[in-house]
């Protein structure tokens, strides 16, 4: 009788903590948990409406894996002084319109900063 109740309390410890695993696991699957150590709640920076737009670029990014990683990046460009930028995650890429002249150097580190890989900086 002893190890049929031992088993039962180890199946029940088993079962509570795969209940709690699975329950925080499921934001992460629908692209709403914090893979890039964010929270998945950090607002959005809206893109900058630019007087003059002298310049687009469309920046190729990889490592980009959920919308809070998204949001960083488009975050992080529109912080940058005279950039207007809208991530595009389906396509791993940011197109980025330049109020002032920008050296792809600056977006770059930017990025990469932020942990993801600047692959092709393409100007239209």
């Amino acid at each position: 009788m002893s190890g049929t109740v031992s088993t039962i309390i180890i199946v029940v410890i088993l079962v509570v903590i795969l209940f709690f695993a699975i329950k925080n696991s499921i934001p992460h699957f629908r692209g709403e948990g914090g893979c890039c150590g964010g929270s998945g709640k950090e607002k959005l920076i809206k893109p900058a409406k630019l007087e003059n737009v002298i310049a687009t670029k469309v920046v190729k990014i990889e490592g980009m894996r959920c919308e809070n990683c998204h949001r960083r990046v488009q975050n992080a460009l529109n912080s940058i002084e005279g950039v207007s930028a809208k991530v595009n995650g389906d396509k791993a890429e940011a197109v980025v319109k330049l109020g002032r002249e920008i050296e792809d150097s600056e977006i770059k580190k930017a990025i990469n900063d932020l942990g993801y890989s600047v692959t092709e900086c393409i100007r239209l």
